[in-house]
């Protein structure tokens, strides 16, 4: 029998008596308190997440960057350095095989973070299509650990922290008594602090060395607490992400929409010649939000409807804290998926009312 995974906070999850569960082969904090206090922190203070188990691939060389235009349908080679952008791999088909955000360290080394049941798939994916170009491709995933601060009181943390906002999808090394290890990312004893997240708040996410995990965790904690932030475990990660209508991989698509589909048409760069480009369709669905008028919950496979005619799917569901109504994420037919528009969501035998929104519910 394989054991799971754990990152380098799996023993203080444990200490802070953190309901622990299988998250794709990784034993990770589902909760520390109620999923909806952590939520509420989050909205309103700040929580700070483990999110060690996302991966790290490194490539770097001559053509690394005309490499990346290769494949990804994203224009890499724009970013500035300092710069991350959002962008997602697609299969020959044009489909997303996982979504990621890429970082450029310097002319010629970038990074990117894959999703944790991912990180095999891409880095052979990416291996196996660097074929001609003058690269070096590395997991480093081990050697790296992720935490993620989050909510409008995140800037108080930094300060306590002694680091700096390096504003929305950009990223600095800083120089911090926390980094005492080298970091096998940039090879330095420094911190990346990175203004991104999963939560559409403000926040940052701090890359740090593995052995620096439990430091960084333990000073963090200490701060958030001062100013009414929680711990966050994966129940609310989902839920905040839900509200803002964030795709999940291996939820909302499994190599089987496209990124007009899932309504991210912008990381598609028409000037450059990337894999699954001349695939790509407009496709006949399009992602989109539904808010429930109530609150029994949608899940994964329930269908949508206009009348007796099937018009969707859903992938994801929950009760939105903010809202305090039910909301789901799903695909439905490009004609009915104007915001405002009334259909119903199948749940069993009961057709529940609800209005199509834009993935995004909660401004």
């Amino acid at each position: 029998m394989v054991e799971n995974k754990r990152t380098p906070l799996y023993d203080e999850h444990v200490r802070l008596n953190a309901k622990i569960i299988d998250f794709h082969g990784w034993d990770m904090p589902l909760q520390y308190t109620k999923i909806l206090d952590e939520h509420m922190a989050v909205r309103r203070h700040v929580g700070m997440f483990d999110v060690s188990h996302m991966g790290d691939i490194i490539v770097e060389g001559k053509d690394a960057a005309s490499f990346l235009d290769r494949i990804l349908p994203t224009k890499i080679s724009q970013l500035k350095i300092g710069d991350a952008a959002y962008s997602a791999f697609l299969n020959n088909d044009g489909n997303i095989i996982d979504d990621t955000i890429v970082y450029r360290l310097s002319l010629d080394k970038f990074f990117f973070v894959p999703n944790a049941s991912m990180i095999d798939i891409i880095f052979n994916w990416v291996k196996e299509n660097s074929t001609g170009f003058d690269v070096r491709i590395t997991n480093v995933s081990d050697d790296i650990a992720c935490i993620a601060i989050q909510g409008p009181e995140s800037d108080k943390v930094m300060a306590d922290l002694g680091i700096s906002y390096p504003g929305q999808f950009k990223f600095s090394l800083q120089n911090s008594s926390m980094a005492l290890k080298t970091n096998s990312i940039t090879n330095s004893k420094q911190l990346i602090i990175s203004g991104t997240g999963y939560t559409g708040e403000n926040g940052i996410e701090i890359l740090c060395s593995s052995e620096d995990a439990v430091g960084v965790w333990r000073s963090a904690l200490e701060s958030i607490k001062r100013h009414s932030g929680l711990p966050c475990g994966l129940g609310s990660r989902d839920t905040l992400r839900m509200e803002k209508g964030m795709l999940l991989s291996g939820t909302d698509f499994h190599g089987d929409r496209n990124p007009h589909e899932c309504a991210i048409s912008f990381i598609v760069n028409n000037d450059t010649e990337f894999i699954g480009k001349n695939s790509l369709t407009k496709g006949k669905q399009v992602f989109r939000g539904f808010i429930i008028d109530g609150k029994i919950i949608p899940r994964s496979g329930n269908t949508v409807h206009n009348g007796n005619i099937t018009i969707g799917t859903i992938t994801s569901g929950t009760l939105s804290p903010i809202l305090e109504k039910s909301i789901a994420l799903g695909f439905i037919d490009r004609e009915y998926s104007k915001p405002g528009t009334n259909v119903t969501i199948r749940i069993r035998d009961r057709y529940l009312p609800a209005e199509v929104s834009r993935p995004k519910m909660v401004p």
